[in-house]
């Protein structure tokens, strides 16, 4: 019932791009079911058609693979990719942010200034380094990824941290004898979460577009299977002879960012006006 009413509060836009979203997910999901064609397996009587030919909805790429059968699927795989690593991210982010802001004085300073050595280095480029490096797998894609987009959201969760960490309930439970772990556990965490899952709808298609980004570059998923970034990155090559191939993956990840920002826009401005004060307890 709560979920419920935290629905019917969420501004209009925020509420119609949840909604989006999830179309726009079980569409990926159930994919392989809506077409009639396997993404990997070619249609040697179709190559390169364009889109309504043949009973390709959105047209076959050079080898006679079913461009909308192959942007759902690959939509799917960015989607989980990026849900993953954001989790991840969101772990790394919110004990860090935590720890520091609660912890205050030189402890809090050492440890931001940890993060502006990470926030200073190029470190996309380290992630790229690293794929090229290591052999590929998927623990260390989401690691790659998750290590990329979790210092943005530590910094925001130190700073919220830290603004608990003088609320009456903390302060009233450290003279109390509450230890450091404590506090952290049942005071501070539980009073995190909410802004942390705000930003989860920030940092999670900045995840997306990094992990698209790997693919188009050829460090994403091996063959035969294709996230939207490596479906970019075939596109490219059939632009003048079947530019569907392009077009279509394209919109579907620029409408999917679109939507999650416009989200994250929404559940922010709505935390904001039902954000308790920090004197309250949790």
């Amino acid at each position: 019932m709560r979920a419920m009413q935290t629905l019917r509060d969420l501004p209009d836009v925020a509420r119609a791009c949840l909604a989006a979203l999830a179309v726009l997910a079980a569409l990926c999901v159930l994919g392989p079911g809506l077409s009639t064609f396997d993404p990997h397996t070619p249609d040697w009587h179709a190559l390169s058609v364009g889109p309504g030919t043949a009973g390709h909805w959105f047209g076959t790429d050079a080898i006679g693979r079913d461009v909308f059968a192959r942007t759902l699927a690959g939509g799917r795989l960015s989607l989980t990719i990026g849900l993953m690593s954001s989790l991840v991210a969101l772990g790394i982010g919110v004990g860090y942010g935590a720890v520091a802001g609660l912890a205050g004085g030189r402890v809090e300073r050492a440890m931001l200034r940890v993060l502006d050595v990470f926030s200073a280095l190029p470190f996309l480029l380290v992630v790229i380094l690293l794929l090229t490096l290591f052999e590929r797998s998927l623990g260390l894609l989401l690691a790659a990824i998750g290590g990329y987009v979790w210092i943005d959201l530590a910094r925001v969760m130190r700073a919220e941290a830290a603004r608990l960490r003088e609320a009456a309930f903390v302060l009233a439970a450290h003279a109390a004898g509450a230890s450091f772990g404590q506090r952290l556990r049942w005071h501070v965490l539980p009073n995190l979460l909410p802004l942390a899952f705000v930003y989860l709808g920030l940092i999670l298609p900045q995840a997306i577009l990094v992990e698209s980004f790997l693919g188009f570059l050829g460090l994403s998923v091996d063959e035969p299977s294709a996230s939207w970034g490596t479906l970019l990155s075939e596109g490219v090559q059939e632009l003048d002879s079947a530019p569907w191939t392009l077009l279509f993956p394209a919109g579907f990840l620029v409408a999917t960012l679109a939507l999650f920002q416009f989200l994250g826009d929404g559940l922010r401005d709505w935390l904001d006006v039902h954000r308790e004060p920090a004197s309250a307890p949790a």
